[in-house]
């Protein structure tokens, strides 16, 4: 039986993370040592993105930067996830730097892949296994804070991305699985719902099941609270709505990516949904849930767009008031509708313009945060910042490596403990503070 010490770099979003730790789960299982010191690998794993061309090239770079450690004791690289799913038709002949390429569901396929690769073999086992395999994780984050990929695939067929042509079709993972799968990961302060659209789980079944299944996951008593993340907007139901108002370990929390607010551009971009709609989702969420903290993406710079549209987005950010927004310059993708639409913007002005909604943003974000200035808040501890000499950690409005921090100073806290922080100041991102209750 194969064993050698691995390694592994995972790029991409978090659901590519939960990809990244099945391949770890399985190095566990199969006895092998996983190393974080990447110059003891003998065997590294690229678990790569391939979403826009940046993350492309970036996969393409974190390969040849790890063939570097070929002088030392790396013997065989691994190439996994969207990038070789999608191209390695391509991949294969020309990065013969990798050994060994798999797809996004060949997780079980790994070590035979490897043991054709030290007989000599350069290995294509993209598509190997069928079907989905919630196999067992080795968890990569903080142990208190954790990812739940409740589904894999896209409906949805906006004309700018290439997700449905990397992951497929939209497919729920089995609801009992998914309960069990929770239960497995143990003690959990916050355990976050992640799939291309979370709340779209169930209706390749015929019948959406995401409140049942945040109902089950709920009754957990490992998971302390739950955060969802991905929620499109015409699915954010009244009974999801329900749910949130009334569940103790929902976090009153929504990211409800919209991409633009332009009823022509978000046509343009295959987008359901229209500025009047979600005006008034947002109205609701905010009149029966007054606490609820908003996170939204938008495409700046998408075909077409004209700088009234631009103009437009600025007055939505305004009159909406967005606790977090993240922006991003429109990417030409090959293989998208979008790629041949007439109306192609420069790229100085893409970036100009999410240059202007950032600052539209960053006002609202430091006017929303001062506000709490000398009240307490119950901030989830994620360790110490050693460069601030203090502690750092999260308000429930505050989703991990997306949003803002607090930094607060405190005699103790304990990582993956909830404390009390009274606000002392604010940026246009942070918060800062004292711990109170101890």
């Amino acid at each position: 039986m194969l064993r050698k010490k691995f390694g592994m770099i995972s790029l991409g979003c978090d659901k590519n993370r939960v990809d990244g730790e099945r391949l770890l789960g399985e190095i566990k299982r199969r006895g092998c040592e996983i190393v974080n010191d990447l110059s003891e690998a003998e065997v590294l794993i690229v678990n790569t993105c391939a979403f826009l061309n940046a993350a492309r090239e970036e996969s393409i770079n974190a390969v040849l930067e790890g063939n570097s450690y070929r002088g030392g004791k790396l013997e065989k690289i691994v190439v996994s996830g969207c990038l070789p799913q999608k191209y390695v038709e391509e991949l294969f002949p020309a990065l013969t730097e990798a050994d060994v390429f798999l797809g996004i569901s060949d997780v079980p396929a790994l070590f035979d892949a490897l043991e054709k690769s030290y007989a000599g073999e350069r290995v294509n086992a993209v598509g190997s296994c069928s079907g989905e395999l919630l196999s067992e994780r080795l968890v990569s984050t903080a142990p208190h804070v954790k990812y739940l990929k409740i589904a894999d695939g896209c409906f949805n067929r906006c004309t700018y991305c290439l997700i449905p042509k990397i992951r497929g079709r939209y497919r729920s993972f089995p609801m009992e699985e998914l309960v069990a799968e929770a239960r497995s990961l143990g003690e959990t302060e916050e355990l976050i719902l992640v799939a291309q659209d979370t709340t779209r789980y169930g209706e390749d079944g015929g019948e959406n099941l995401f409140v049942n299944l945040i109902r089950k996951i709920s009754k957990l008593d490992n998971i302390c609270h739950i955060r969802l993340l991905y929620c499109y907007p015409e699915k954010v139901s009244g009974e999801l709505i329900r749910e949130l108002k009334e569940n103790p370990k929902l976090l009153k929390y929504l990211d409800i990516p919209l991409q633009h607010c332009s009823d022509r551009l978000l046509k343009l971009m295959g987008r359901r949904g229209s500025k009047r709609e979600y005006l008034a989702l947002f109205a609701r969420l905010r009149e029966e849930i007054p606490q609820i903290a908003l996170r939204t993406t938008f495409i700046s710079g998408f075909p077409s767009e004209t700088e009234e549209e631009h103009e437009e987005l600025k007055a939505f950010l305004r009159q909406v008031q967005f606790d977090s927004c993240g922006f991003f310059a429109y990417s030409r993708e090959p293989e998208t509708p979008a790629y041949s639409m007439k109306g192609q913007i420069a790229e100085r002005i893409k970036q100009r313009r999410v240059k202007e909604l950032y600052a539209v943003q960053e006002e609202i974000s430091r006017i929303r945060l001062q506000r709490l200035l000398g009240t307490e808040q119950e901030v989830l501890c994620d360790g110490v910042d050693f460069e601030k000499s203090c502690f750092t950690g999260r308000a429930y409005f505050q989703a991990p490596e997306i949003d803002g921090v607090v930094f607060f100073t405190a005699e103790h806290a304990e990582e993956g403990k909830v404390c009390r922080v009274k606000i002392e100041r604010a940026d246009a991102y942070d918060l800062y503070g004292c711990r109170t209750d101890c």
